[in-house]
């Protein structure tokens, strides 16, 4: 895969219109409310028994609020907070591993990947992050496999002395910083102070503990964000040479997310200096020797997911890019979304409607949909293109027992316009994403979303 990236803020400018992410297809607005339990059910019990385990838990707890977050939280100093949560947690956990069944070898399917999420996760005490964890251990068996992948979120505000050595003890090979911006003027605008030398800090201790693979994440487009400034930022960063980089476009939606009220609007860098920091970002980072990965992911060329792309074994799904596209991913917790076989299912979004069901002794989830075959194709093509860049029709055709040039005729007819600005090559056995189109692969991607036309979409944050 080549490893060059062509910029024209012309054209980049041109497609900058909101879409999906796609960390599912069909995406998350698509999912229908369920009235029963029954939708679960049968996605247990349709599942390959011998497929292995994805698990996500989802907890929701922040001792501050950040004021550029969309995410799912909930904002409390108090310690004791979370133990009713996690006493839920555990009930629904018990649930849904009742449901499920062994595998040929007569043991249950084994998790191979395991994301803690939040929120912030390491809002938990050590000894409740202990407990959750020997829950689990006692119910799942844990890959002991090199490549399997155990990851937390972690605010590097809140991580306690000591806390780091348990999360290694206890198994966890990942984890993943959020950073945002070094800059102490942003940092105060959005209400995360948090030095560069905390940071340094973190990343030094994860090092010597033996992590695997160290992500930050960065956030471009915050309030008081210049080209210099980012630029600062990045140069700190690369120093501390993380194996992945996450950099996410700033969506500044404050009629949806309460907390973005708080910035104010006339901070943020015009649209012409944010799409110049996103430039710089990716000429600095190339020049330091990361390999761009996809849509906002860096990755060190050793690094799995770079490794993985290379080879054509990588994934897409609700945790972004991944090499164990080949599990059934369980989500616990609020908001959290499951991944089982042909089925997508979303628990609740609040608390008290999470803890409604459960102490019904129901499932608490609020939303599902199962794919259809149509589905199914246009998943396809949407992952092969977000993960590497081209899709063969005899791939699609043999997968499918399709004539897929004739099935997916509109899609292919939408794709002229970026096939006429060179972003895309169109040929007798497949669609190639070039150079020049490499970070507008979204777009590409809305071409063959049947369900985009139908919707408002300014849902969805931007490309770029």
């Amino acid at each position: 895969m080549s490893e060059h990236l062509h910029w024209d803020p012309l054209l980049i400018q041109r497609y900058n219109r909101p879409g999906p992410r796609y960390t599912s297809y069909p995406t998350a607005v698509e999912f229908l409310p369920v009235e029963s339990d029954q939708p679960e059910q049968d996605a247990y019990t349709q599942r390959d028994p011998n497929r292995p385990l994805s698990l996500y838990l989802h907890i929701p707890f922040c001792r501050h609020v950040c004021y550029y977050c969309g995410c799912n939280k909930i904002v409390t100093r108090d310690m004791d907070r979370a133990l009713p949560y996690l006493d839920l947690l555990k009930q629904e956990i018990k649930a849904k591993h009742a449901m499920l069944k062994t595998a040929d070898d007569g043991q249950l399917a084994p998790v191979e990947q395991l994301h803690l999420g939040g929120g912030t996760p390491t809002f938990l005490t050590d000894d409740q992050l202990r407990d959750l964890m020997d829950y689990l251990k006692a119910l799942f068996r844990f890959s002991e496999s090199d490549t399997a992948d155990f990851s937390i979120e972690i605010d590097p505000r809140e991580l306690r002395p000591g806390t780091l050595t348990l999360l290694r003890e206890m198994g966890f090979n990942r984890v993943s910083y959020g950073v945002q911006d070094l800059n102490p003027k942003v940092q105060e605008a959005v209400n995360r102070v948090q030095p560069e030398s905390m940071v340094r800090d973190v990343m030094s201790q994860a090092r010597a503990l033996g992590f695997r693979s160290i992500n930050i994440d960065l956030i471009y487009g915050l309030p008081h964000q210049t080209l210099e400034s980012f630029d600062a930022t990045l140069s700190a960063i690369i120093e501390l040479r993380p194996d992945r980089l996450s950099i996410f476009n700033y969506a500044h939606l404050p009629e949806r997310f309460k907390p973005q009220r708080r910035i104010n609007g006339d901070d943020l860098p015009p649209a012409d200096e944010k799409l110049a920091i996103l430039g710089r970002c990716i000429t600095r980072l190339s020049e330091a020797g990361y390999h761009y990965v996809g849509m906002d992911h860096f990755a060190l060329p050793e690094d799995e997911l770079a490794v993985a792309q290379s080879r054509g074994e990588l994934h897409r799904n609700f945790q972004g890019y991944t090499t164990h596209g080949n599990c059934d991913l369980l989500g616990f917790g609020i908001s959290s979304i499951s991944q089982i076989g042909d089925y997508y299912l979303q628990n609740r979004v609040t608390e008290a409607t999470y803890a409604e069901a459960l102490n019904a002794d129901s499932l608490p989830t609020w939303k599902q949909r199962q794919v259809t075959t149509d589905d199914l194709i246009r998943r396809r093509v949407i992952t092969e293109l977000l993960c590497h860049l081209t899709l063969s029709y005899d791939q699609l055709d043999q997968e499918f027992t399709i004539e897929s040039r004739e099935y997916l005729a509109d899609s292919l007819e939408r794709l002229h316009p970026m096939r006429d600005d060179g972003l895309v090559d169109l040929t007798s056995n497949a669609i190639r994403i070039t150079d020049k189109g490499r970070l507008l692969v979204r777009n590409a991607c809305m071409a063959f979303d049947t369900y985009l036309q139908h919707h408002e979409q300014q849902r969805f944050s931007k490309a770029i």
